[in-house]
């Protein structure tokens, strides 16, 4: 078994916490910061080639999860980072393209966010939902569909969910970090 392919880009090599799981056949590009005991799961892509990507603690990025930037246009010339913060749920197949994703959000399966999406902390994003450039989907709400349109305010058990979530999360990465470094290739 060979690890996660992390590969530097113009110069600048990913800074990933040593307590952070990634899966050996993640593949994390460039600009990219990983925090403490965040994990990146199967077949995910960060490549911060033509900008940032910043991804906090205990933050999971599940399997087959892409996640990219934008180098900016002729209106835009800064163009779009990607920052995540601390205790986030992003589901399977995800897309985050040049967004922002504040602590406690949850990103469900197979959904999309497109440049400039600011997704506020204790937020949901449905699964399957394409969340359209520069939308912002505010604190305690659930937004879904395609395109993405708010559904209503969150009840309290799903607010409550995410922290459970996490610390999932945050145990399984752990037992998949113990046995690779257990069984290394």
């Amino acid at each position: 078994m060979s690890g996660p392919l992390i590969i530097p880009w113009q110069g600048i090599m990913p800074k990933i916490a040593k307590d952070a799981f990634i899966a050996p056949n993640a593949t994390i590009i460039g600009d990219v910061v990983i925090g403490s005991r965040s994990s990146i799961w199967f077949n995910c892509v960060l490549r911060g080639d033509v900008n940032a990507i910043r991804v906090g603690e205990r933050t999971n990025i599940q399997d087959g999860t892409i996640i990219h930037v934008d180098s900016g246009t002729e209106a835009n010339k800064a163009g779009y980072s990607t920052f995540i913060g601390d205790d986030i749920l992003i589901g399977h197949n995800a897309m985050i393209h040049g967004s922002t994703i504040e602590s406690g959000g949850f990103v469900g399966m197979c959904s999309t966010l497109l440049d400039g999406v600011h997704v506020e902390s204790e937020s949901m994003v449905a699964a399957g939902a394409l969340v359209g450039p520069g939308k912002r989907v505010l604190r305690h709400q659930l937004w879904g569909g395609v395109p993405a349109k708010y559904l209503r305010d969150m009840k309290p058990e799903e607010i409550n969910y995410a922290p459970d979530g996490v610390a999932h999360y945050v145990r399984l990465a752990e037992g998949y970090r113990a046995y690779f470094i257990e069984n290394p290739a």
